[in-house]
Formats: C-alpha cells, structure tokens, sequence
C-alpha cells in the first residue's frame, strides 16, 4: 500500500465512524462533479471538524469566504441555530448556482446568503451594510489573496473570533522562501501575518488524507 492509499484508508475509516456523509451531502458531492466543478471540496472529516468548531464556537453569524458547490457551507450551516446567518461569498455565477440547490436541498437556505462576484469586491459591500461581527470566518478561495482576506476577516469580526484559512501548506511549498508561485507568496503573507498581527494569535496544522498533503490555519482574534 503506497502512503497515499494509506491516507485515503485512514481517511475512509474515519469518515466512516465519525462523519458519513448523509444523503443530503452525497448529493452535493455528485450534484458539484455532474456540474463539473472542481473537486476541491473539503472531506468529509474536515467537514466534520469546521461544524465542531463553529459549535464550539458557539456562532451565530458566520463569513465562508469562497462556496465552490455548498459542500463545507452546508457543515458549517448546520452549526448555527435557527436564528443564525451564514453569508457565502463565491466568484463564480455557476459554482453559485450549484450551491445554492444544493444548500437549499439541506433546508439551510432560509440561513445562508450566497453573493456573487469577487470577494474584495463583496466584501467592502458587506462591511458597508455594517453587519453584527462575525463569529467565524473560513476562507477557501484563491491564495494569492489570503493576507487580503485575513485583512477583511479582522474588519468584520471581534473579540474572540475565529479565522480558519484552508490549504496553507501547498504540498509543502509554502516552506520555500524563494517561491514566486502567487498562491505560496499569498499563502506565506496570510501566515505571517497572523504571526505578526498584534489582534491575531494563531497556528497552522499540516493534514494528510483523502485530498492529499495540505493543511490549515486557525487564528484567534484578541
């Protein structure tokens, strides 16, 4: 058994006891791939663990700041009471499309608020509605704007908030400092400056599993 097949069997024996997709999220799953979107979706466990700490979290308003098909947006919805909000920012009209059938097909549309067009164009427009902080805010968009969206994530939150930033470790490309690959320089400037940012205190975790070698960071506002 070759590493990565090991990784997938770990990954199978966990979702398996610890976070099964259900039929809502199987057909996301194969409703995003029919659609031919990518298949970069969070798994299953990681899914899994974005619900268990909005949870923890105790959210009620929650940023996603890139929806792809609705996949993790539908975790971390879940997570929300009835009276909570998730808004979902994603470039793309036909990626928005999808998620917005699959996230209704959950029965989280009535929480989840899907706008279109680039993020930094969208988020000044939110911040312009002068919303209440967010709780959480998981961004999984393109890398080259991380340290912008890390930005915008300390304008629209508070003390106390949460900020996940997936697929940090670029196969493990982000711990080459000569890299001029624009999603491992934005990736780099979005960890240092949580490292720096005198309101941020955070880590990074490297994962392996059914998407390969990757990781993500987790950064607390003070």
């Amino acid at each position: 058994m070759s590493e990565s097949q090991l990784w997938d069997a770990v990954d199978d024996y966990f979702t398996s006891r610890l976070s099964p997709d259900d039929e809502v999220l199987e057909a996301a799953v194969r409703d995003s791939e029919a659609a031919g979107l990518p298949t970069i979706a969070v798994t299953a466990p990681q899914g899994k663990l974005l619900q268990l700490l909005a949870e923890i979290q105790g959210a009620r308003t929650i940023l996603e700041i890139g929806t792809l098909g609705g996949y993790s947006t539908i975790w971390l919805a879940r997570a929300l009471p009835e009276d909570g909000r998730l808004v979902s920012l994603e470039y793309s009209a036909k990626h928005a499309e999808v998620a917005v059938r699959n996230i209704a097909r959950a029965g989280l549309d009535r929480l989840v608020d899907v706008r279109v067009g680039p993020a930094l164009e969208s988020l000044p427009k939110l911040a312009d509605e002068n919303p209440a902080p967010f709780d959480l805010v998981f961004i999984d968009a393109d890398k080259v704007n991380n340290p912008h969206y890390v930005e915008w994530a300390l304008k629209l939150t508070r003390a106390g908030s949460l900020i996940i930033v997936d697929n940090v470790v670029r196969q493990g490309r982000v711990a080459d400092a000569d890299s001029t690959s624009p999603d491992v320089v934005g990736t780099r400037a979005a960890i240092e400056l949580i490292g720096e940012h005198p309101r941020l205190t955070g880590t990074a975790v490297q994962t392996v599993g059914g998407k390969g070698y990757d990781g993500f960071a987790l950064a607390r506002v003070l």
